[in-house]
């Protein structure tokens, strides 16, 4: 069964148009050196649909990518306890979704973005996709 997630990137860093750039091969998400956040990564399967969410600069999901290769070991890390996964970028919105929008959004004030702003990588149940992706796509 599909699942749905949200990845945090800042923009100076890894932008939603980089990762565009990447074409069909994709890119590997990596760097993640949160515990509760690489076990996420670990949980995703390929398939599985991710919100791209622009941090500190912008503040706002800007697109949607899919994860095309699961959790494995992430080259950036020294002592090898971390992971990594590749995804590919599937679109942008036609409108970002500000981190404001889903906090005056009673029916998504549940989301981690919110409750745990400082996780990186954070689950995201249908429901809320769904009400996310109308606003953006409008």
């Amino acid at each position: 069964m599909k699942q749905y997630w949200l990845l945090k990137s800042e923009p100076d860093v890894w932008s939603i148009d980089q990762q565009k750039k990447s074409g069909k091969k994709g890119a590997v998400w990596d760097g993640v050196r949160n515990y509760q956040a690489a076990n996420n990564l670990k949980k995703m399967k390929g398939g599985d649909l991710c919100y791209f969410y622009h941090s500190n600069i912008g503040k706002e999901i800007v697109g949607i990518v899919k994860v095309i290769k699961t959790a494995f070991v992430d080259k950036t890390d020294s002592k090898k306890r971390f992971v990594a996964v590749q995804v590919r970028f599937v679109s942008k919105l036609n409108r970002p979704v500000s981190l404001e929008k889903i906090k005056k959004n009673k029916k998504i004030s549940h989301l981690p973005l919110i409750k745990q702003s400082r996780l990186s990588v954070m689950p995201i149940d249908y429901k809320s996709w769904k009400i996310i992706y109308k606003m953006g796509k409008v």
